[in-house]
C-alpha cells in the first residue's frame, strides 16, 4: 500500500479518542487548497547526497528531482518502509505526526518542525512510562508530561491527541514558521537542551519529502504545495537564496573546472542573507596579490587571489555555505549563531572578481575544502530555494 493516498478521513476519525478536544476554529487560520500537482523543478539533477526518498535514481548514479511538492495526504494506515536509522513502525508515527499537520490545516514548515521534534525527544517512539529511565512523567512522541498540564497520561500516548497538543502550543508562538527549527520547537517543548533539535532538521525534512512527495520544498507559510519555494522566502526545510540575481558563471564549468561554486549577478550594494539558520566559522579578508596580503576594501581583479570579505557559515545537516567578495567587512563574525535571511553583507567585488557579484558556494559535512563541494544549483533545488 501507498504512503500517500486519497483517504478523505481525518486523522481523528482514523484514530479516534473520545478523551481528545475538539480544535478550536481560532487554530485554523489557514487555507489548504487542493490542486492538480503543479511540477516545477522537473528535470533538476541532484548530483550530491540522495537525502530524499521520494526521487529516483538514474543509471549513472545521480538522483533526479521529481518536483516541488504534491496535493497528497498521507494515510496513515498505509504501510511505511524504513528511513534509516528509524524503523517502519517509527515511520508510521512520523506519517501520523504529518496526517495531523495536515488535517489541522497547518504549513508544511510545522510538519518539519513537529517530527523533528519527536525525532529527539523520542525517536519517533510512543513510549510509555520507563520506569528508572523516565524522565518525570515524560510520555508518548513528545515526552509530553501530565503534570505540565499537556493531558492524561492516556490521552498523551494516543498519538494523535500528542500531535494536535504539539501543534495547538506551536500555533501560539509568534513567527513561528520564520523561526530557526531549534528554538520553535524549544519555545513548545522548554527542554533542558534547547539546541538539540536542530540536528534533526535534515533527516525530518527527508520524512516529510517521502510522505508528501515533497512537501519541505514549498514556502514555510504555504499551505498549498505543488510550487516551489518563491525567490527570496524560506522554504519548508528552512531554506532561501542569499541574493536575488541571474547565474553568470556555473560550478566546475569546461571553462573554470576549479569554480568550486556559482555567481550570482547581483548589483553592488545589494544585501546578502544566510541562506539557512547555523554557526558562523569564517568572517575575514583572505585576498593576496603575488603572495602579498591584498586589502578588501577595494576592488579586487582576476589577478588577486582570495574570495576578499567572505563569510563560512555551517548549518544543521553538517552542510557549509561560503559568501564571497563582500564590498564592506561582513556584519557577522566567527562564533556568531545566525538565522535563514539575516544580513551577512553586501555585495562587492573585494578578491578575485571582475566585477560585482556574490560568489556562493555550498558544501557537505562541514568540509571546506574543494572536496566538500558540491553543486549549489542542485543543493539549493534540493533544499526548496532555486537559485536564479
Amino acid at each position: 500500500m501507498s504512503a500517500v493516498g486519497d483517504d478523505q478521513t481525518t486523522a481523528k476519525e482514523r484514530y479516534a479518542d473520545p478523551t481528545a478536544p475538539k480544535i478550536p476554529k481560532k487554530l485554523r487560520p489557514w487555507i489548504w487548497i487542493v490542486t492538480v500537482v503543479s511540477v516545477c523543478c522537473l528535470g533538476a539533477v541532484v548530483s550530491i547526497v540522495q537525502l530524499l526518498s521520494d526521487q529516483s535514481n538514474g543509471d549513472d548514479g545521480t538522483v533526479s528531482l521529481t518536483g516541488c511538492g504534491t496535493t497528497s495526504t498521507v494515510d496513515p494506515n498505509a504501510e511505511f518502509p524504513a528511513i534509516a536509522p528509524y524503523t517502519s513502525e517509527e515511520i508510521k508515527n512520523a506519517a501520523i505526526i504529518i496526517s495531523v499537520g495536515q488535517d489541522l490545516e497547518i504549513p508544511a514548515r510545522g510538519w518539519i518542525i513537529a517530527v523533528a521534534t519527536s525525532m529527539q525527544e523520542s525517536s519517533l517512539t510512543n513510549h510509555g512510562h520507563l520506569g528508572d529511565q523516565n524522565d518525570h512523567d515524560s510520555l508518548g512522541l513528545f515526552q509530553q508530561r501530565p503534570s505540565s498540564g499537556w493531558g492524561t497520561p492516556e490521552q498523551i500516548q494516543d498519538p494523535v491527541y500528542a500531535s494536535t497538543k504539539f501543534y495547538e502550543k506551536l500555533m501560539t508562538i509568534d513567527d513561528w514558521e520564520t523561526l530557526p527549527l531549534t528554538v520553535a520547537a524549544q519555545r513548545v517543548q522548554i527542554s533542558a537542551f534547547p539546541n538539540a533539535y536542530a540536528k534533526h532538521e535534515p533527516k525530518a525534512t527527508e520524512i516529510v519529502n517521502t510522505l508528501t512527495g515533497g512537501g519541505g520544498r514549498v514556502a514555510a507559510v504555504d499551505t498549498q504545495l505543488g510550487n516551489c519555494t518563491p525567490s527570496g522566502e524560506l522554504s519548508a526545510s528552512g531554506w532561501m537564496i542569499p541574493v536575488k540575481g541571474p547565474l553568470n558563471s556555473g560550478f566546475r564549468t569546461p571553462e573554470r573546472p576549479t569554480h568550486n561554486g556559482v555567481d550570482i549577478g547581483a548589483p553592488r550594494g545589494a544585501t546578502v542573507v544566510a541562506a539557512a539558520a547555523g554557526t558562523v566559522i569564517t568572517a575575514e579578508c583572505n585576498a593576496s596579490l603575488y603572495g602579498a596580503p591584498y586589502s578588501c576594501n577595494q576592488d579586487g581583479s582576476p589577478e588577486v587571489a582570495g574570495c576578499g570579505w567572505y563569510v563560512n557559515i555551517v548549518h544543521a545537516g553538517d552542510y557549509l555555505t561560503r559568501y564571497c567578495h563582500f564590498q564592506y567587512a561582513p556584519n557577522v563574525k566567527e562564533g556568531d549563531v545566525v538565522q535563514a535571511g539575516q544580513i551577512l553583507g553586501y555585495v562587492g567585488s573585494s578578491g578575485r572578481s571582475s566585477g560585482p557579484h556574490l560568489h556562493f558556494e555550498t558544501h557537505l559535512n562541514a568540509d571546506r575544502s574543494p572536496a566538500g563541494a558540491v553543486n549549489p544549483v542542485d543543493f539549493m533545488n534540493q533544499m526548496g530555494a532555486p537559485l536564479g
